[in-house]
C-alpha cells in the first residue's frame, strides 16, 4: 500500500518516495521539539487571542459590516485549527487511539480551516477594496452588507470543504509496516500504536494524490489569496496615498503590516512545498532530501504561528475593538472581585455560625456541669 510520511502537516504532509532509506533521525528530533515546546505555545496564545474575538462579537460588538463577518469567521477557523492541532500532535507522538471515523473528522476539518482561514483573509481584502477604492459604486452594494457577507462566507466553507476531501476520504486509522492493517481487533499494546494518515488502495492513486493535495494547497490555499490580496490592497495604497490625510497615512502602514506578515509567515512554507512536488518522483540524495524536509518542518512552524496574530492583526488594531476588549478585561475583573468578595463574606458568615455553635455549645457543658 502506498502512504503518505507521517507529519503534522495538512499544512501539510511531506512524502517520501526515495528508494534508498535515508536519516531521520535529525529531523525527527527537530519535528519532536516544535511539537511539544513551540506548537503548544502557538496553540495557547492563538486560543486566547481567537477565543477573545469571538466573545467580543457574541457580547459587545455585533457584527454590522462585512469585514465584521468575515473577521468572526476567520477567528472561529483559527480556533478550530488551534484546537485540533494538539490532538494531532498527541497522535503523531503517541499513535492513534480514537476510532477512524474521528481520524477522518479531525483531519479533515483541521484541512477546512486552513484552507477557509486563507480565502477569508483575501475575502477581507476584498472589502476593504470595496469600501475604499469603489466606495461610490459599491455604495448600494453595502446597503446589503450582511446578507451578501453570510452568502460569500457559506461559499467559502464549502469551497474549503471540496478541497479537503481527499482528507476526509482518504485518512485512515491502520498500523503501519508489517502489521498494516485497519482491524479494529488488533491493540496498540500488542502491534504497535495505530497511526491516523493517508492510505491508499493503488500506486496509481497514491501518485495522483501525492501531487493533487500539495498542488491544491499551494495553488488554492496560497497563491490565489495571495493575488487577491496583493490587487486589493496594493489599490488601497494607491487611493490612501492620494488623500492628504494623516489617518489615511496611518492605515497605509496598517495595511502594509498584514501583507507582509502574510507573506513571511506562509510564502517559505508553501514555495518549499512548491518545488518538493516538482520533484517529488526524481531520485534525490540523502542531504537534498534532507534538507529540503528540514526547511518544511521549520517553515511549517512559520506558517502555523499566523493563526496567533489574525487577532492582532485585524480586531486589535482597530480602536473600537481594543475598547471593547478593554471592557472584557474590566468585566472579568469585576466578576473576579465580586466572586472573592462573596467567598469572603461565606467564609465569614461561616465563622460567625461556627463560632455561635461553639459558644453554645459551651454554655451548654457549663450547665450540665453545674446541674450535676
Amino acid at each position: 500500500m502506498a502512504e503518505f510520511e507521517n507529519s503534522t502537516s495538512d499544512y501539510s504532509d511531506v512524502y517520501n518516495d526515495i528508494v534508498e532509506p535515508c536519516s531521520v533521525e535529525r529531523r525527527e528530533n527537530i519535528d519532536r521539539f516544535l511539537q511539544l515546546f513551540i506548537h503548544p505555545i502557538i496553540c495557547f496564545v492563538g486560543f486566547i487571542g481567537n477565543a477573545l474575538v469571538i466573545v467580543t462579537y457574541a457580547l459587545y460588538k455585533r457584527t454590522k459590516s462585512m469585514t465584521d463577518v468575515y473577521l468572526l469567521n476567520v477567528a472561529i477557523a483559527d480556533i478550530l485549527f488551534v484546537v485540533a492541532l494538539p490532538l494531532i500532535i498527541y497522535s503523531e507522538q503517541y499513535g492513534w487511539s480514537m476510532g477512524n471515523m474521528s481520524c477522518k473528522l479531525l483531519r479533515g476539518i483541521y484541512s477546512m480551516n486552513l484552507y477557509s482561514g486563507m480565502l477569508l483573509l483575501a475575502c477581507i481584502s476584498g472589502d476593504r477594496y470595496l469600501a475604499i477604492v469603489q466606495a461610490r459604486r459599491s455604495f448600494r452594494l453595502r446597503s446589503s452588507t450582511l446578507l451578501y457577507s453570510h452568502l460569500v462566507c457559506g461559499v467559502v466553507w464549502l469551497s474549503a470543504l471540496l478541497l479537503s476531501l481527499p482528507t476526509f476520504v482518504f485518512y485512515e486509522r491502520y498500523l503501519p509496516g508489517p502489521f498494516e492493517t485497519s482491524d479494529s481487533n488488533f491493540t496498540d499494546s500488542e502491534d504497535g500504536p495505530y497511526v491516523c494518515f493517508f492510505k491508499f488502495e493503488s500506486n496509481e492513486t497514491a501518485r495522483m494524490m501525492k501531487t493533487a493535495v500539495p498542488s491544491a494547497q499551494v495553488g488554492l490555499g496560497f497563491f490565489l489569496p495571495l493575488l487577491i490580496m496583493g490587487f486589493c490592497y496594493s489599490s488601497v495604497i494607491v487611493t490612501l496615498l492620494q488623500a492628504k490625510n494623516f489617518q489615511r497615512h496611518k492605515a497605509v502602514r496598517v495595511v502594509l503590516t498584514v501583507v507582509l506578515v502574510f507573506v513571511v509567515c506562509h510564502m517559505p512554507y508553501n514555495i518549499t512545498l512548491l518545488l518538493y512536488t516538482v520533484n517529488m518522483f526524481q531520485e534525490q540524495e540523502c542531504s537534498h532530501e534532507e534538507s529540503v524536509a528540514l526547511t518544511m518542518i521549520i517553515t511549517r512552524s512559520l506558517a502555523y504561528l499566523h493563526a496567533c496574530l489574525n487577532p492582532l492583526l485585524y480586531a486589535f488594531i482597530g480602536v473600537n475593538f481594543r475598547n471593547h476588549f478593554r471592557k472584557i478585561l474590566r468585566d472579568l475583573w469585576c466578576l473576579g472581585k465580586n466572586y472573592m468578595s462573596a467567598r469572603r463574606s461565606s467564609r465569614a458568615t461561616t465563622e460567625m455560625y461556627i463560632s455561635r455553635r461553639s459558644m453554645d455549645g459551651s454554655y451548654n457543658d457549663n450547665g450540665t456541669s453545674f446541674t450535676m
